[in-house]
């Protein structure tokens, strides 16, 4: 009996780093294992934020790599401020009041002349490229990852010329994205937007997204099926590791200007003052991009002297810290759009058997995962006494010797287990 085939068009591939790679690279993983056969789309030279050459080592040899070349306004762009391009091309835009004529001109082109990104120029080449492979390789399905969202643009060209089964894989939302605001849209842009969101799912066969509540936003647009496949966490070949000596907490990923949260920063303040010894326990580890705004407002509290900055790391070494972290933080944007966001981390977070702090709006998805999982404790913004009480338990746990996390239910979010899901979701259409 021979592999079903399925067409995948990501953006980001190995060697790009960062949580984008990941949903993808692991899917191709393990869909060998359920009798399909990968077929990947990706560009030949594109502009990643963030390259992690270790992730390379992880593509299946398995999965058949196709590649075009990509033209991208970003190569261009960046002959100007390549600081500015690589930051807003990673999603650290700057805080409003402190953009600077540059940042909004950057912004206005990005969000207005480029719709609905700037990796749109590859929608046409692509979509004659693929149309020629679909029919000499009798390939009936196709997946289109996004964002970047105009990639669901080649899948919605694909299906209109081939009538192939296809599915919209949202990683995240479109319109309602915590960024979208930022891009600075004109009237005409932000209706184009909602155009375009609105032809793509309600053509795609089947849309795919993370969470419930991008389900639920979702069923208002589109009649069309919507299925939630979470991101999840993988088998990791880390060393075992020891745990940090200080009391540490750490923050891995981006972490955004919206992100700031005072709530904690106040909390360590107090404790650092009410507490004898926890000043001399106490480290902050930040692992990754860190905007401006966020190192300032440390600084400003006068936490700096605990800070420890380490900037990017592999995902390898990203993995290590998680494991030999005190106390692992996730924090979301305090918004209404940032309920659905369930950051990809939090899989790896589970599995790490280290506490988890987490920070984000009322009623946010993640919060459920959390407390359902037994795996950390969730606080919206309005809860700094409750999040100071947490903290200060875990810090007492630290002294003894005692912290740690019980997960539970774990298993439900392995990769293979979510490309089973996939699979099934696959043949039922």
């Amino acid at each position: 009996m021979s592999q079903k085939k399925i067409l995948i068009i990501t953006y980001y591939w190995p060697p790009a780093g960062g949580p984008g790679v990941q949903r993808w690279l692991k899917f191709v993983k393990y869909l060998p294992d359920f009798g399909v056969q990968p077929i990947v789309y990706i560009p030949e030279n594109p502009t990643y934020p963030i390259v992690d050459e270790n992730l390379v080592k992880e593509v299946s040899d398995k999965a058949i790599i196709l590649k075009q070349t990509i033209f991208e306004p970003y190569q261009l762009a960046s002959f100007l401020s390549k600081n500015k391009t690589k930051k807003m091309n990673s999603g650290i835009i700057p805080n409003q009041k402190k953009q600077s004529f540059l940042d909004k001109t950057f912004l206005w082109i990005r969000g207005n002349l480029f719709i609905p990104d700037a990796r749109v120029f590859w929608v046409k080449p692509s979509v004659d490229y693929l149309e020629k492979y679909i029919k000499e390789n009798n390939i009936d399905t196709i997946i289109t990852s996004g964002p970047p969202h105009s990639l669901h643009l080649i899948g919605l060209e694909l299906k209109q010329k081939l009538n192939l089964k296809w599915f919209a894989d949202f990683r995240d939302p479109w319109t309602t994205i915590g960024y979208h605001k930022s891009l600075r849209l004109s009237r005409f842009a932000a209706k184009k937007h909602k155009a375009l969101e609105h032809q793509v799912l309600n053509t795609a066969d089947t849309i795919i997204v993370t969470s419930k509540t991008t389900k639920t936003e979702f069923e208002t647009i589109t009649s069309m099926p919507i299925a939630v496949i979470t991101n999840g966490y993988d088998t990791e070949q880390v060393e075992k590791q020891t745990l940090d000596t200080k009391f540490s907490l750490a923050h891995i990923g981006s972490f955004l200007s919206e992100r700031n949260p005072l709530i904690l920063w106040e909390s360590l303040v107090e404790l650092t003052q009410e507490i004898p010894d926890f000043k001399s326990h106490l480290e902050i580890k930040l692992i990754g991009a860190v905007s401006q705004e966020v190192l300032e407002t440390i600084s400003l509290f006068g936490l700096k002297p605990y800070l420890n900055n380490l900037g990017y790391v592999s995902h390898t070494e990203a993995i290590a810290h998680q494991r030999k972290s005190q106390v692992l933080l996730l924090i979301e944007i305090n918004s209404e759009d940032t309920k659905s966001i369930i950051p990809g981390k939090l899989f790896e977070y589970m599995v790490s058997n280290r506490p988890i702090i987490a920070i984000g709006p009322k009623e946010s998805d993640f919060a459920e995962i959390i407390t359902n999982t037994n795996t950390g404790v969730f606080f919206d913004y309005s809860e700094k006494m409750k999040l100071k009480s947490v903290i200060l338990d875990f810090y007492n746990q630290f002294l003894e010797g005692k912290l740690q996390s019980n997960g539970v239910g774990l298993q439900n979010y392995s990769r293979r287990n979510l490309t089973k899901e996939l699979v099934e979701l696959l043949n039922k259409v």
